[in-house]
């Protein structure tokens, strides 16, 4: 069992920085890959990106290429999601995901019934 807590949301500002984590206990979580997806109110989840089990392989939204960036420390069971020049529209809860996700597979990433196990959504608000 695999119970992914997240960590970071908060205020930001436009143009500001915010990092996002995504810990889990057991030795299990290093095996399995992780998404993050973010979600709006009454509106579906969109995927963010995901990075596999080991870290060699990213794969982003097309929409958020070069400003969000996924990275992992296996070393103490963490995921990052560092987020750059934000705006209002990045304004949202974020959530983490893991899944086994094997292979790797660009149309399996964003799908989120390919992830068992969800972190609880931290909230990033956009302040004006």
């Amino acid at each position: 069992q695999v119970q992914p807590v997240q960590s970071g949301g908060g205020l930001v500002q436009a143009g500001g920085s915010l990092r996002l984590s995504c810990a889990a206990s057991g030795r299990t979580f290093m095996h399995y890959a992780v998404g993050w997806f973010r979600q709006a109110p009454g509106q579906e989840r969109i995927f963010v990106g995901a990075i596999n089990w080991n870290g060699n392989n990213r794969y982003y939204a097309d929409s958020l290429k070069g400003r969000f960036t996924i990275s992992r420390d296996n070393a103490v069971n963490t995921v990052y999601l560092k987020m750059s020049s934000l705006n209002p529209e990045d304004t949202t809860v974020y959530y983490c995901a893991a899944g086994l996700l094997r292979p790797w597979s660009t149309t399996s990433l964003k799908d989120p019934d390919e992830y068992h196990y969800w972190g609880q959504g931290p909230q990033v608000t956009f302040s004006s």
